[in-house]
């Protein structure tokens, strides 16, 4: 791309304009947003180009923008982290850049340098540090998104975009926190299948996910858990995390497919999982074993994996009418180990043995 941090343009509000801090203890998740924001546009020909950090704003699109109209959209999320010792971090954020990569990849939009990308991001978060909240489970949400910008109605890739990054400071996704959650498992539906785009963080992955959310949310459950799009068996993903199962002698998650997204929490999972000597398996898995297990005793837990919750477990899981609890609907000892040792690193903690964690 041939851009440097140095060439990033600084806009940056006097502190007489800048907002006031939401209180730490009433936050939500993605409801407010920081001062200043970083954008860059590409242009076909000329490449990435204009960095800048500058005051959050709108955006002034053409009607005709290819992201209103064919959906070359595509984002990211990671955190930022205060520790008790005052210092924010950042936890395996180089992986986020390269699954953006990905994503534009799949969606044929341009890549970006994932270095430059990631000194913005630091830089941004920098400027912005008064924004990472300080209490434990609070954290700075970091939303990197890629949109197509060119105006023309034609079914091709676009030839412009724009790259931004918002931040916004956030508590618990679930309003269950680390407390078991309740899932429903949507047959009727189906999220992606394989040879689309469901392993790319796209919009469209996300909107396809809506009915079936809200109509669970309907009847009381928390998410939805998406089965495969061509036998309706196999258990891909949660809405809005990967889906871990621990039997009596291995853990299991479904294995890449195509169109399960890979999380970045998810793999840190299998790592720690086989450091602690676990037997962690990635492989299909059917729905009947899942509730099987859960009927006999032999699966012992089940827990969600991901950026916004980071682990948590699931309670039960209501199919076809029936309910069915796992662990006694309590949380298990394993997904509590997993939040623990994550959340110990992404707070400092625990010593960062595996080079995951960056201090600002």
């Amino acid at each position: 791309m041939g851009l440097s941090q140095g060439e990033i343009e600084l806009s940056i509000l006097p502190e007489e304009e800048r907002k006031e801090i939401p209180s730490p203890d009433n936050l939500g998740f993605g409801i407010h947003f920081t001062d200043h924001m970083f954008v860059m546009d590409y242009e076909e020909g000329r490449g990435w180009h204009s960095p800048r950090i500058m005051p959050y704003g709108d955006f002034s699109l053409d009607p005709a923008a290819v992201c209103l109209h064919y959906g070359q959209a595509i984002f990211e999320g990671l955190k930022a982290y205060r520790g008790g010792d005052g210092r924010v971090r950042l936890f395996r954020a180089m992986e986020n850049m390269k699954r953006l990569n990905r994503s534009a990849y799949r969606m044929c939009m341009p890549s970006v340098d994932e270095d430059f990308l990631l000194n913005a991001i630091k830089e941004l978060v920098r400027i912005e540090e008064r924004w990472v909240p300080a209490n434990k489970g609070t954290s700075l949400y970091i939303r990197p998104f890629m949109i197509a910008t060119e105006a023309f109605l034609g079914v091709r890739p676009a030839k412009e975009y724009r790259l931004s990054v918002i931040l916004s400071p956030v508590g618990a996704y679930y309003s269950e926190g680390f407390n078991p959650v309740k899932i429903y498992v949507t047959d009727k539906y189906v999220r992606a299948a394989r040879g689309g785009v469901g392993e790319a963080k796209t919009a469209g992955n996300y909107a396809a996910s809506l009915m079936a959310g809200e109509e669970a949310k309907a009847k009381g459950f928390t998410q939805v858990l998406w089965l495969d799009a061509q036998e309706r068996r196999y258990v891909e993903e949660v809405g809005t995390m990967n889906i871990f199962f621990a039997f009596e002698d291995e853990v299991v998650t479904p294995s890449l497919s195509g169109s399960i997204l890979p999380g970045i929490t998810r793999d840190s999972v299998l790592r720690l999982g086989r450091l602690w000597g676990l037997n962690m398996v990635e492989r299909p898995i059917t729905i009947e074993e899942v509730l099987d297990g859960a009927e006999t005793g032999s699966l012992k837990e089940c827990f969600g994996t991901g950026t916004a919750a980071v682990i948590s477990p699931v309670g039960s899981l209501h199919y076809k009418g029936r309910d069915y609890v796992i662990n006694g609907g309590e949380t298990g000892p394993l997904a509590k180990k997993f939040f623990d040792e994550i959340t110990g690193l992404q707070y400092g903690e625990i010593e960062d043995s595996l080079g995951w964690v960056e201090v600002l």
